[in-house]
């Protein structure tokens, strides 16, 4: 489903559709804390279900930076690739170009697809973050060693390894901008991401940007609205307004005021 046709007619029946980031939240309450079962997709679309059941989001955002943080994690012989070389972006190619990896990622989304009768948003780090991330784990250096020509040519890596996941049915690509390490990253203009953005037009996926601030959307009138995480510590917030809603329930949420706020939006 495109992702007009969701805000149009919200496939939970809202009178507005809602993009759910439950997972730090669905890890607490549905997994009790245990880890994220991001190596079995079997098991992994079981614990997506339960959420989406529990919470009925319009969408099923499944989060693939966070998968490949998963993956890094375990494969000392990557990591050691990636950092063979200091020149920048050399680690974020590596990592990208990597076919273990871009197969688990296709893996997981095609089982998550194809269990989901939500239709499917990805999230994956912005081109010019994961740069960053890629930059400071192999150890070649800081954030602060970027610039925008080092974004664009980020953006092409990703474009590249976007191309893998044609054959998803995906709805809308998410660009998460959310940096939370050292330093400081350059604003990055739209047109530097110009790679990624020819390759969602072409599969027709929706592009999104999101920030600490919020969400923008990309070759699209349409407008987004972040849902802010008080919403969900208390029953006395008010419905926000938008063409769509993106929302992070945090891991700490007590359930029932979850679900009181969800029934605010219906």
């Amino acid at each position: 489903m495109d992702f007009t046709s969701i805000i149009s007619t919200p496939p939970s029946g809202r009178r507005t559709a809602v993009v759910l980031d439950y997972l730090e939240y669905a890890q607490a309450v549905i997994l009790q804390g245990q880890p994220i079962p991001w190596g079995d997709p079997s098991a992994y679309s079981q614990f997506v279900g339960q959420a989406q059941g529990l919470l009925r989001p319009d969408t099923t955002l499944l989060d693939l930076g966070a998968l490949y943080d998963f993956l890094l994690a375990s494969d000392d012989a990557l990591t050691n690739a990636m950092s063979a070389r200091s020149r920048t972006g050399y680690a974020l190619r590596t990592l990208l170009a990597d076919e273990k990896t871009a197969s688990a990622a296709l893996e997981l989304a095609s089982v998550v697809s194809q269990t989901s009768a939500a239709p499917l948003v990805l999230q994956v780090p912005s081109p010019l973050l994961w740069l960053a991330r890629t930059h400071e784990l192999s150890g070649a250096g800081t954030a602060g060693d970027l610039d925008l020509d080092h974004a664009e040519n980020a953006a092409m890596y990703v474009a590249d390894w976007l191309r893998r996941l044609s054959v998803l049915p995906v709805s809308m690509l998410l660009l998460d901008e959310r940096w939370t390490g050292a330093g400081v990253l350059p604003l990055v203009d739209t047109a530097a991401y110009v790679p990624v953005s020819n390759v969602t037009d072409h599969y027709r996926w929706a592009l999104a940007r999101r920030t600490q601030d919020g969400i923008t959307t990309l070759l699209s009138t349409t407008t987004g609205t972040s849902v802010p995480q008080d919403y969900w510590l208390s029953d006395v917030g008010t419905a926000p307004t938008g063409d769509f809603l993106l929302a992070e329930i945090p891991a700490d949420a007590v359930p029932e005021t979850v679900l009181s706020q969800l029934a605010k939006l219906d």
